[in-house]
């Protein structure tokens, strides 16, 4: 039905996202089906490394899983950091149709919201141990997308105003009369 690919660094709210999107839409009739990226990771494929060339293989797998689900009927929402373009691309190419969403917000709400510890050991000195050498954003590449087609600040915008905002991209899509949702709304 519709492939949505989120891209965004760790902690920027994807996933958080993606699973409001999905009650929301479920609430109004849609079958739905968020992809998780770190729990796919974990579940299915755990030895895939976090090298560029794993992290894309990573990314096809979650493309063609939702790839699946969308020719079953399904609204899919892949909240993964996503973070090559060219990657970006392929699954757009295979995957009709699909919008990309991206999930953004401050180096400092990134921090804030780590509850992984993460960026705290990627921003330790080089020499220092527990040092993170390949988190995504800080010392691995990131590319933002060239032309995504919604941007979402996670800084700028509530939680429920950040859904409504991704809900309406997907109602605008699937239903061009322009229904509207809302976490707001009473919905049944």
């Amino acid at each position: 039905m519709l492939f949505v690919q989120f891209t965004g660094l760790s902690g920027s709210g994807k996933t958080t996202l993606a699973y409001q999107a999905q009650q929301q839409l479920q609430a109004a009739g849609y079958r739905v089906v968020v992809i998780d990226g770190d729990e796919c990771r974990k579940q299915f494929w755990p030895e895939l490394t976090y090298s560029e060339r794993d992290r894309e293989e990573n990314i096809r797998r979650l493309g063609r899983l939702g790839r699946m689900f969308c020719q079953q009927g399904a609204i899919v929402l892949m909240a993964a950091i996503n973070p090559f373009e060219h990657i970006r691309a392929e699954l757009r190419q295979h995957n009709h149709p699909t919008k990309t969403v991206f999930v953004t917000c401050s180096m400092a709400t990134l921090i804030a919201r780590d509850t992984k510890g993460l960026y705290a050991r990627a921003l330790l000195q080089p020499d220092h141990p527990d040092k993170l050498t390949n988190l995504t954003g800080i010392n691995a590449p990131y590319e933002p997308p060239i032309y995504p087609d919604l941007t979402i600040n996670t800084d700028d915008f509530s939680p429920i105003d950040c859904t409504d905002r991704l809900v309406q991209l997907i109602l605008d899509f699937l239903n061009p009369s322009n229904t509207t949702i809302s976490a707001t709304q009473s919905t049944h």
